[in-house]
């Protein structure tokens, strides 16, 4: 079990739309106050998305980024990690741009093409803000988000100058394997962070069998070279959380992932979250990793070295 827990606040991101919650941040501002909020409450990492702030929809523009990501850095030490994943309605050359000009300590990387279903939330939300929301969750049952060899190497190959390290997101067991193709052609260097991902549909599932069957895997694929940190999608988020934890994982919580803060109520914030989950660290007497120590944990190039 690792002494110290490195905790990941996922602050804004595509998976659930601006009307589904009044408490996503989607301004420069707001996601800029809501990672400095996350930073303040404990989390190690920040990962960050950005909206166009007149629809709340998802863009990748570079521009959007240095509005608020200058503002995170000169008042929190967090440790900033960037999107490559973007939305699965975008390129990958369009995905690839905020990580590949800006130079992040940490950016995301998904692991393999797959379903992305968001359609079932039609089933609990109804009330639109934006014409594209309804849409983009209804035609989800129809959308393969594309994550093929050639554009995993690409990224990887793109960013190789940046010393930028990667939080590499696996939906499935076979995104390890994947994981493991790159590390064995040298383009994933350890040590490396290996973030499992449970609960969306399209992926694998939240049961406990399957977290550990994602750990066991892992664990014999990259043996001490890697850090295991997990998220449960929705309601699956604690208690995913918490199992990782006991079995010696490192967590990541936030909006992006789950919007609810308990059972049939919405989070407030980003940092409500980070504090949950703090908590329940504590509560089983684990200690979590300051951004300093997550920094000398993945061996990162330090904040200084970015290009914002």
């Amino acid at each position: 079990m690792p002494k110290k827990v490195m905790i990941t606040c996922a602050v804004t991101g595509s998976i659930h739309t601006p009307s589904m919650s009044p408490y996503l941040p989607v301004s420069p501002k707001e996601i800029a106050d809501a990672a400095i909020g996350a930073a303040e409450a404990g989390a190690a990492i920040v990962h960050l998305h950005a909206r166009d702030p007149k629809d709340g929809k998802p863009t990748q523009d570079p521009d959007m980024f240095r509005q608020f990501l200058p503002t995170i850095a000169n008042n929190s030490d967090v440790v900033i990690n960037i999107t490559t994943g973007g939305a699965p309605t975008m390129s990958v050359e369009e995905r690839l741009q905020p990580a590949l000009q800006l130079k992040p300590e940490v950016a995301s990387l998904n692991m393999g093409s797959m379903n992305f279903g968001l359609y079932e939330m039609l089933n609990r939300f109804q009330d639109f803000k934006h014409d594209w929301e309804e849409p983009y969750l209804k035609e989800s049952d129809d959308r393969i988000f594309k994550n093929t060899f050639k554009d995993i190497a690409y990224i990887l190959e793109s960013c190789g100058n940046n010393n930028t390290r990667f939080e590499i997101e696996c939906y499935d067991i076979g995104h390890l394997y994947t994981a493991a193709h790159f590390v064995d052609r040298g383009l994933i260097k350890a040590p490396f962070l290996i973030q499992s991902v449970f609960g969306l549909r399209g992926g694998i599932g939240p049961h406990a069998e399957d977290v550990m069957h994602m750990k066991r895997t892992a664990d014999r694929l990259f043996g001490n070279d890697y850090f295991w940190s997990v998220l449960g999608a929705g309601s699956n988020q604690m208690y995913v959380a918490a199992q990782s934890a006991v079995m010696g994982g490192n967590v990541r919580v936030g909006l992006e992932d789950s919007l609810w803060g308990g059972r049939g109520t919405l989070a407030t914030s980003n940092a409500e979250q980070v504090i949950k989950i703090k908590t329940i660290m504590e509560e089983l007497g684990l200690e979590t990793a300051t951004p300093d120590e997550a920094r000398s944990m993945l061996k990162l190039k330090g904040k200084d070295q970015v290009n914002f």
